[in-house]
């Protein structure tokens, strides 16, 4: 089985250090194979929270990592590097590469960048980024569990969500679930949840698709009465002839016992 931890939205800067404590020992407990950071790494994409968030995550102690920058990893303020290198110290931090792949025998997955320096907080897909998905994620072998990662949501549960809704979402969830694509992690508004895409009156996705959101994972910058919270997910390939399931896993920080406690368990039927 191949395990993958699932954090967004860690804001360091404003990182709650107790929690911190509490995700380091999970992570210790669990041994997933994979971490997967889905963008707002920083606060406010200062050096010294970038250099925190790298220290963080190679204390994990994690073997493969695929992170993502979000709209809090450009600078707000400094226009100058907004406009010049909006991603440089994302890049010194965490590498070149923008929309990074993670290749497992078993897993796939695919970042997609998102932001975009001319916006202040609004996430894009283009048109070019959801075709070069969709032929990524295609023909992937029936045992392989296919994952696209984005930072701002490809879809919301509620309409007053709307507003931050990843534009161009939903053409890239039609031609994802059509290429074969699972599940689309993301992250952003620091609302955890799973939307079942396929069972939407009137939108439905082609195939079984699920969107899996994650909370902010060590902020104070908590919301919707929502606690700390991350997502594990859990992947055995099928036997032959099996259906294709993935259990997802939301971890919610308790304050009082100052540790991460499964609290929403969800076994997934996904398509072949």
């Amino acid at each position: 089985m191949t395990v993958l931890l699932h954090i967004s939205d860690t804001h360091f800067g404003t990182e709650e250090l107790p929690v911190v404590a509490a995700v380091q020992a999970l992570a210790r407990e669990l041994q997933p194979h994979a971490l997967v950071l889905s963008g707002d790494i920083t606060q406010r994409a200062r050096s010294a929270q970038f250099a925190a968030a790298r220290a963080f995550v190679d204390g994990l102690g994690i073997a493969r990592v695929l992170t993502l920058p979000g709209n809090h990893d450009i600078p707000l303020y400094n226009v100058a590097a907004r406009l010049v290198s909006p991603y440089g110290k994302y890049k010194a931090c965490f590498g070149e590469e923008l929309e990074p792949e993670l290749v497992l025998a078993d897993v796939l997955v695919v970042g997609v960048n998102t932001t975009r320096p001319e916006r202040h907080k609004d996430g894009e897909v283009s048109a070019r980024q959801i075709e070069r998905v969709a032929q990524r994620v295609h023909g992937a072998p029936r045992e392989q569990l296919r994952i696209v990662v984005t930072h701002q949501p490809a879809c919301v549960m509620r309409p007053e969500d709307e507003k931050d809704r990843l534009h161009g979402g939903e053409q890239a969830v039609q031609a994802w679930s059509r290429a074969g694509a699972d599940l689309v992690l993301g992250g952003h508004i620091h609302l955890p949840y799973v939307s079942d895409l396929c069972a939407r009156a009137g939108e439905g996705t082609p195939r079984a698709m699920y969107c899996i959101q994650a909370g902010t994972a060590l902020s104070s910058r908590v919301r919707h009465g929502t606690p700390n919270s991350l997502n594990v997910i859990r992947w055995q390939p099928p036997a032959p002839g099996a259906p294709r399931k993935v259990r997802v896993e939301r971890w919610d920080y308790d304050v009082v016992d100052r540790r991460f406690e499964l609290t929403h368990p969800y076994d997934l039927e996904l398509g072949d």
